[in-house]
This record gives C-alpha cells, structure tokens and sequence, in this order.
C-alpha cells in the first residue's frame, strides 16, 4: 500500500469558488475536535458548486467494531450512508453530480494518507472519479486546502495530480 501522497508545489493551484471554500472551511472548524467529511457536487462547467455537510460516524463504527474500526472520529472519517445517498439523489435531481468528496485533517498537514488512497480507489468506493478535498485544521484556523485527482494516465491517486486548493478571484 501507497504510504501518502504529499501536495505537489510545482503544480499551479486548482481554483474553488469563495462560496464553497467558505462553506468547506466553516464545517472543518465547526467539526473540530474530530475530522469533518461531505459532497462536492457541480457539472462539467462548474465543478464545485454546491456543498453537502455530511455526519462523520466514525467515532460510532469505532465504539462498535474497534478490531474494524481501530480509529475514531479524531483521527479518521466515515460518513454516513444515508446522508450522503440523499446528497447524490439531491445532486442528481439537479443534473450535477459528486465532483469531490472532502474532509478534514485535525492538527496534521493536508495530505491523502494511505486510509484515504484505500478508501478512494476501493472497488465499492460510491464516487469513483471524484477528487479529494483536505483541509488542514490547526488550532482555531484551516491553515491548507489541497485537492487531489486521478492521474488520467496512471488510473490512480498520485502526488503529479496533487496541488493546493485556492479561492480563484476569476
């Protein structure tokens, strides 16, 4: 398994509206202590254009099963089946479709970790395709947003496709 995917500083920084980077910031601090998690849904002419909160259950999967789950809501994201099937039919019903998921990481770099490549090229993964949004949280601020997409010549997550995620003035 693929440790981690570093930002790539050489990229030129993807652009998100101040909208939903607003909104993406907002629920990565109102989540803190633990990790926030959502949708990204838009269109081909507009990636990013609307965002869906969604519970992340973790700290519930891990209370469960913590032989499966060894991690909680601190430290890892779930996020709730129902919440997010009624995102993806809300997007639908609007001709948009899951462009993103997103989530947060709490005192830590904005990085794709190797739960987070697992979790995003799994088989059953709900939104293949989709980038990934991290936010980076450290103390009371998001101190980095990165984006990461499929290599379209690799088939898969990769630090050639991974850059910061800025507020595009245009």
């Amino acid at each position: 398994m693929r440790e981690r995917i570093e930002l790539n500083q050489d990229l030129t920084p993807a652009g998100i509206s101040s909208r939903v980077m607003h909104e993406l910031h907002s629920h990565a601090l109102d989540a803190v202590p633990e990790e926030c998690c959502g949708l990204v849904t838009g269109t081909p002419g507009n990636r990013f254009s609307r965002t869906y909160r969604i519970t992340n259950v973790m700290t519930k999967k891990h209370l469960e099963d913590p032989s499966a789950f060894p991690r909680d809501a601190r430290h890892a994201f779930y996020m709730s089946e129902g919440e997010y099937y009624r995102a993806q039919h809300d997007a639908e019903q609007r001709g948009e479709t899951v462009t993103a998921v997103y989530h947060s990481h709490v005192e830590a770099g904005p990085y794709f970790s190797a739960e987070d490549i697992a979790y995003a090229e799994h088989s059953l993964f709900p939104f293949p395709g989709a980038s990934q949004i991290v936010l980076s949280v450290i103390g009371d601020l998001v101190a980095g947003s990165a984006i990461f997409e499929i290599d379209p010549v690799r088939g898969e997550f990769s630090d050639g496709c991974a850059r910061l995620l800025e507020v595009d003035e245009g």
